[in-house]
């Protein structure tokens, strides 16, 4: 993908928490477009939710942004499913084409509508996808193939709608792309030379604190809770 920075907004979306697949799970996975004029505040859209508040959503995962782009490659390795034919698959809050995370760095900051946000962090896949998909590696898969959508805080609310423009303010970590953290972080790097530029980032302090236990201890952390589940179905 290039590295052009202003895209058209093809969808805003949000979603409503709800029982999800496991016993007391709670997800807000299936966002929907949002028609007319979106309200954005330090936590997201306005009528947004998260099922669990512990790891999804706060200031640093205000908004999820996924490229549209990549559902051409996922449709190529699942298969046809009405899941990739709109925007919301992946429970994202925003959908774009022409931006990925090659043309995306960390500290990025954007102008959405009349709010202004700033890349936070990439995300993290977990095992509800697996379950949305119906795909047992669904989580790992998006992960290892580094198309896993990022995150915004925002720094000024406002308003934004479907149709805008999503344009460049500011980029001072133009060598940081999210591909190259993403490689960083899920490529069980262990390198001191590799890990100790990215602590001088303005990592979220979760991020800080994993590269800083790799650098200690020499050892990669378990992710099988994360994308495998608490338990499996």
């Amino acid at each position: 993908m290039s590295g052009q920075a202003d895209v058209r907004i093809d969808a805003l979306l949000a979603g409503r928490a709800q029982p999800y697949t496991r016993p007391g799970s709670r997800s807000a996975i299936d966002k929907q477009p949002l028609a007319g004029p979106v309200s954005i505040g330090e936590l997201g859209f306005a009528g947004d939710e998260q099922g669990d508040p512990r790891v999804h959503g706060g200031p640093d995962k205000a908004i999820h942004h996924y490229a549209f782009d990549h559902y051409a490659a996922w449709r190529d390795e699942l298969g046809a499913t009405p899941l990739l034919e709109v925007p919301g698959a992946f429970g994202e809050n925003i959908s774009t084409r022409g931006l990925d995370e090659d043309g995306v760095c960390l500290g990025d900051r954007f102008r959405l509508g009349t709010a202004l946000v700033e890349v936070s962090q990439g995300r993290q896949p977990c095992w509800k996808l697996n379950d949305r998909f119906g795909v047992p590696d669904m989580a790992r898969r998006v992960q290892s193939s580094g198309r896993t959508g990022w995150y915004y805080r925002v720094l000024q609310p406002g308003v934004a709608h479907a149709g805008d423009a999503l344009r460049l303010d500011a980029r001072p970590y133009p060598a940081w792309t999210l591909r190259r953290l993403g490689m960083l972080l899920f490529g069980r790097v262990l390198a001191r030379e590799a890990l100790e530029p990215a602590l001088q980032l303005p990592l979220v302090p979760s991020w800080r604190k994993l590269l800083e236990r790799r650098l200690q201890s020499q050892e990669v952390e378990d992710w099988s809770r994360r994308i495998d589940g608490p338990d499996r179905l």
